[in-house]
């Protein structure tokens, strides 16, 4: 069994830890803990995870936010996988800080990085786990919200949220989507 896991983020310094690059941030902490190392591949930086016989190939896509689909696309095809072992980790802005919430499918909430994944595969029938940054800006500054560093208590919660995140991503590979929504989703 094997599935393909795309942290979303935008590579270069000024990004690390911005609220966008959540999805990088959890593949990066998955890796440290298993001492995995990501290696700089096409349209990616890629790494191999193995966990109760699956393999989790983990790619943090080199095209920037806006472009993740040609990563994931090209990933899906030379992994040989179908969209529903793809999981897709992006910010959301429409959910609480540190509320995750996995869904099986659906629209791509106005994130230009889910909406040009699901151009790339022509459908949006591939999971995705979000996680909430909250909709703390005002009116006409999100791109500057999602953009910017996580505040002091944000950083205080963050390592938790993202261990849970890891918990979550192994569950989906291990027992599926139905039964990771159902256990995750309402913590």
């Amino acid at each position: 069994m094997k599935y393909l896991i795309a942290g979303l983020g935008n590579i270069g310094s000024e990004y690390v830890n911005t609220r966008h690059n959540i999805g990088f941030k959890i593949l990066d902490a998955l890796a440290n803990a298993s001492n995995i190392v990501f290696e700089d591949r096409r349209y990616a930086f890629r790494a191999e995870y193995k966990f109760k016989g699956r393999t989790f190939v983990l790619i943090k896509p080199t095209t920037f936010m806006n472009r993740s689909g040609r990563a994931v696309n090209y990933w899906l095809a030379k992994e040989k996988l179908s969209p529903e072992k793809l999981l897709v980790i992006v910010d959301d802005v429409a959910l609480p800080f540190g509320k995750l919430r996995l869904k099986p499918g659906g629209g791509d909430a106005g994130h230009n990085g889910l909406r040009d994944i699901s151009i790339m595969l022509g459908n949006q029938n591939y999971p995705r786990l979000r996680f909430g940054i909250g909709d703390n800006y005002p009116k006409g500054a999100q791109a500057h919200y999602v953009l910017s560093p996580w505040n002091e208590e944000e950083k205080k919660i963050l390592p938790e949220r993202i261990e849970t995140a890891i918990e979550m991503i192994k569950s989906f590979g291990v027992m599926g989507v139905e039964h990771t929504m159902n256990e995750f989703n309402n913590r």
